[in-house]
């Protein structure tokens, strides 16, 4: 019978124990005196080999975990040496880094052995670094820090409208991704950012792989459940209408709240949930019903294959045409970006509304917008007849659908505005406008308005302040309820 314990016994051992603080402290001194030793401390500056190009980066730990049972290096017991042991020991840890030159979209999950100087043999300020930080820095003033678009960032802020206490939680949450590699069809693409997946699909806080159905969009732990769950597909394709083709290139309007169809639910959901992984902010998960989906495709003999999308909601207040747009990144840098605010703004056109994407743009979001605005602009001053004496900002706006401060911000990028007693005009000789042109060129694919087949939403026009066939000339030559 196992032998019983007094209760003062018990009290005597619990006394003698030392506190859960006391543990604590002598584990972070034990820390400080021994900063080379796995694990690292939170918040030690590292440098690590970046894989793609073999560099050697500085970066700071944001998190650390013990690494699966199946990744752990197993020395043969029989006739393992001190180095095998340590071997084993360190590759227990792994380690989640933010580089100090990249943006937080870069930050990953490193293993020791991609270590190239520890924590003991850096200085903060290191030369390697393109800039020089304060260690005392928290995680949230680099994950802001982007180096690539510093001189961006300066006038134009993604996390505008979004209070200190706001975006600590945000990045509190979001600080780690959860999810390593996405498969989609035929690519592996490594994620971005964190995605709030079900926690079954990532239990140990972090997964190295997740598999998603090209055709719905659904997850998957395993490759095999994926292939299970396709081979009883029947239509592979969006669950929506085709509303729009042209050669091997299509485009689907899927709404969000489809009474009748379940599947349409689940896919704008799920399409939400693959977007946030590379997609920092504006994203939904689950209400999607007063959106619409436009989702492009490419089309060849095995079926339609997701390349991007975008969406939008059914009726703006403040007149937003695009509500979240995004490229997957196996596509990008082929022009299907450009084609997709290229296609909100023609459904605009059919709706005869100016419109504008929801602020704040990412940064990324907004060097594309500003390059089609640019060319579209200009396009449009280089139809003008030649004996055209002037133009005003409204015109321009309700010749491209493109918001009025939109089109004076662009004008003034250009540089193309003058002013002339204290009113600024357009000027654009045509040499200039010639230059101008060269230098922001249209650039394919482009969107071929005979092959879209869509009717817009049904809207009071005489309510909508955003309607070009609302808006009422004055003997001033102003309008009358204009946005401008």
């Amino acid at each position: 019978m196992p032998r019983k314990v007094s209760h003062k016994k018990k009290a005597a051992a619990s006394a003698s124990a030392p506190p859960a603080a006391e543990k604590k402290e002598e584990k972070e001194e034990k820390e400080e005196d021994r900063p080379d030793e796995h694990p690292f401390k939170v918040g030690s500056w590292l440098v690590v080999t970046w894989q793609p190009d073999a560099s050697e980066r500085l970066c700071t730990i944001i998190e650390r975990a013990k690494v699966e049972d199946a990744e752990r290096i197993t020395p043969n017991t029989i006739k393992a040496s001190k180095a095998d042991l340590d071997a084993r020991d360190d590759g227990l840890w792994r380690y989640y880094v933010h580089y100090a030159d990249f943006n937080r979209r870069m930050d990953e999950w490193v293993k020791p052995e991609r270590v190239a100087l520890k924590p003991s043999a850096l200085d903060p300020s290191d030369r390697r670094s393109k800039r020089r930080f304060d260690p005392s820095a928290g995680v949230s003033e680099l994950g802001r820090a982007a180096p690539r678009h510093g001189r961006f960032r300066r006038r134009h802020d993604e996390h505008e409208g979004l209070d200190e206490a706001s975006l600590r939680e945000h990045e509190e949450v979001t600080k780690v991704k959860n999810v390593g590699v996405v498969e989609l069809g035929r690519h592996a693409i490594e994620t971005w950012y964190f995605s709030p997946y079900p926690k079954e699909f990532y239990p140990g806080g972090y997964v190295d792989a997740l598999y998603v159905c090209e055709h719905t969009f659904a997850f998957y732990r395993s490759r095999r459940e994926l292939r299970r769950a396709s081979a009883r597909l029947g239509a592979r394709r969006p669950p929506g209408d085709e509303i729009y083709r042209s050669g091997e290139v299509a485009m689907f309007e899927v709404d969000g709240a489809t009474p009748a169809s379940r599947a349409r639910l689940d896919y704008c959901q799920n399409l939400c949930y693959f977007a946030k992984l590379f997609l920092d902010h504006k994203t939904l998960y689950y209400d999607v019903d007063p959106f619409l989906f436009y989702v492009l495709c490419e089309l060849d003999d095995r079926g339609y294959h997701p390349v991007g999308f975008y969406s939008k909601e059914k009726y703006s207040e403040v007149g937003y045409n695009l509500a979240c747009i995004l490229a997957f990144p196996p596509y990008q840098r082929k022009g299907y970006g450009r084609f997709l605010i290229a296609f909100s703004y023609a459904l605009s056109v059919k709706e005869k509304k100016v419109g504008a994407p929801e602020k704040p743009l990412s940064d990324l979001g907004h060097i594309a917008y500003r390059s089609y605005w640019a060319a579209t602009l200009l396009g449009a001053l280089s139809k003008l007849p030649a004996d055209a004496p002037q133009i005003s900002v409204m015109e321009l706006s309700k010749a491209t659908s493109i918001m009025a401060d939109d089109v004076a911000a662009t004008l003034q990028y250009l540089g193309v505005v003058r002013t002339v007693g204290g009113v600024p005009v357009v000027w654009c000789p045509p040499d200039v406008l010639k230059a101008l042109i060269a230098k922001h060129p249209e650039k394919p694919p482009f969107v071929h308005v005979d092959d879209l087949h869509w009717t817009p939403f049904y809207t009071d026009v005489k309510k909508d302040k955003f309607s070009i066939r609302a808006k009422r000339p004055t003997a001033e030559g102003g309008l009358v309820d204009s946005y401008a």
